[in-house]
């Protein structure tokens, strides 16, 4: 693009960020070294701000730490977000058996673009953007992540595949006892972000957390559109954290 960016599969990053990605893959890749000591290592190899992605979901975790309640996840892309959410619970509550995580997601991309998602900054966005074909993928490190984590046996991430739309009213009619102690919200766009909004949210108990990935976001204002409509019944107080600059949220009270 002409003003120094390019296209990736998460939106947009500079053509200097695209450089150091690929100047990280050659020396990964010249590496002599197991793939298992590179693992151990991977402070060395991954981009500065993927660590601050992880780190920030880790403070959003630790605030939902004392508040019952599992965690949702609306948009699942690679499933960085997902299998955080399910190791940090893995650390730091071990035995907290009903905590699960539950991902959904098409897996084939926005199943449509509406209205509210068009500005003149959004003509990038168009119906199969941000496909990512890792359901099974995601499945087999599940099946791993269980065999090495305490109560093991207990099932904790769930993945619900298909256009949100429906498939969370269907999810809440088959999952009555539901309570939500965090909603990241992150499908980037109207529809399907105001009807979380609507069926989760009165599920939230005081102290729960609902998060937020690209509100005032130029290229993404359906989220902040669903965002606003919510805000006009109930107030939100939209926080941020100090070192990263995207993921808005609200303590609920």
């Amino acid at each position: 693009m002409s003003n120094g960016t390019v296209n990736v599969s998460g939106g947009l990053r500079t053509s200097a960020e695209s450089e150091e990605g690929k100047r990280n893959e050659d020396i990964f890749h010249q590496s002599p070294e197991s793939w298992e000591t590179k693992m151990e290592n991977f402070p060395k190899y991954v981009r500065r701000q993927n660590l601050t992605r992880f780190l920030a979901l880790y403070e959003i975790f630790k605030l939902i730490k004392p508040v019952k309640g599992s965690i949702v996840e609306c948009g699942v892309n690679h499933g960085f977000g997902t299998m955080s959410w399910a190791k940090f619970s893995a650390i730091l509550e071990p035995v907290n058996l009903t905590r699960r995580i539950y991902g959904f997601d098409t897996f084939e991309g926005f199943p449509s673009v509406s209205e509210s998602d068009k500005s003149q900054h959004s003509g990038h966005v168009k119906k199969g953007d941000l496909a990512a074909d890792v359901l099974g993928e995601l499945t087999s490190l599940v099946d791993i992540y269980d065999s090495s984590r305490f109560l093991g046996h207990v099932n904790k991430v769930n993945f619900i595949k298909g256009d949100a739309t429906n498939t969370i009213p269907d999810f809440i009619e088959k999952n009555p006892h539901l309570v939500v102690s965090l909603l990241f919200l992150d499908f980037d766009l109207y529809e399907p972000t105001k009807v979380a909004l609507e069926h989760f949210l009165p599920r939230m108990p005081k102290g729960a957390v609902l998060a937020f990935d690209e509100l005032d976001n130029p290229l993404w204002p359906g989220e902040t559109l669903a965002m606003l409509e919510t805000h006009a019944q109930r107030r939100l107080r939209i926080e941020r954290l100090d070192f990263d600059p995207y993921i808005g949220f609200a303590v609920l009270d």
